[in-house]
């Protein structure tokens, strides 16, 4: 396991316009060359707008070419989440895209029903983990943030990360999420949200941030436009882990549905 280089990619997302959005982002991307992770917003080509759907994204097609490109590119995995039509059924589904082309993906588990999401698309069914560079990664979004449970570390990750739309009226609980999930977590945790002001003049404050496994904050992005770069260290993740190990206290469970 070596030290992990990772971005995130902050900017404004402009509504229900894919071409625009997917242009905006290269600039950022280019600056991101030498990281092992690139990490883009969630829903990135279209933000969380209610006709979102209208535009959304099919497997293999143009935002998989886009990623695929990009991850080549810079010889990074570059991940984010996209609104995505699959057989009918309509998912907010982050994809992993790596630098020889292949992929996986996640689809989001807490649909934000404050806002309709649960109305709009399918409940993803499984908590998915990836390698990077010996890195053991949970990607999760936005709403899942808020769910303990659902990122408890079984003793099977070195890194969660959160990908959002989160506004700024409730900036307080994602920077106190992000933490709390480091914390309790004994690993890192990267957030990455937007800035900017949606279709219905909601703002969204950025925020973000990557903390370590005692809740130090490596990157505060706060409200700026930009890419904003940090070295995880796994010195640093062993040693602290070793000389706090509460994950061996940890209580046992089982999610059931």
């Amino acid at each position: 396991m070596q030290d992990l280089t990772l971005s995130l990619i902050q900017t404004p997302i402009a509504p229900d316009d894919p071409e625009r959005n997917l242009a905006g982002y290269e600039p950022w991307l280019e600056r991101a060359r030498g990281s092992d992770l690139v990490i883009l917003p969630e829903v990135f080509t279209t933000g969380f707008s209610a006709t979102a759907r209208d535009h959304a994204e099919v497997v293999d097609g143009r935002a998989w070419q886009w990623l695929a490109h990009w991850a080549s590119e810079l010889d990074a995995v570059v991940t984010g989440s996209l609104v995505v039509k699959d057989n009918d059924q309509y998912s907010n589904r982050l994809v992993w895209m790596r630098p020889d082309g292949s992929w996986v993906h996640y689809d989001k588990r807490h649909l934000f029903r404050m806002a309709g999401e649960h109305k709009r698309y399918a409940v993803g069914q499984e908590r998915v983990l990836v390698e990077l560079n010996g890195w053991r990664v949970l990607p999760m979004i936005c709403y899942d943030l808020r769910f303990p449970v659902w990122s408890r570390n079984r003793g099977d990750y070195d890194l969660a990360l959160y990908v959002a739309n989160w506004p700024a009226a409730r900036s307080l609980h994602w920077q106190r999420l992000l933490q709390a999930r480091a914390i309790e977590n004994l690993s890192y945790v990267a957030g990455v949200n937007r800035i900017g002001v949606d279709e219905k003049d909601q703002d969204y404050s950025g925020d973000s941030a990557i903390y370590g496994p005692a809740g130090e904050v490596l990157v505060d992005a706060e409200d700026s436009e930009g890419c904003f770069t940090s070295v995880l260290s796994a010195e640093r993740l062993t040693q602290y882990r070793e000389s706090f190990p509460a994950h061996l206290d940890a209580d046992g469970f089982e999610i059931l549905r």
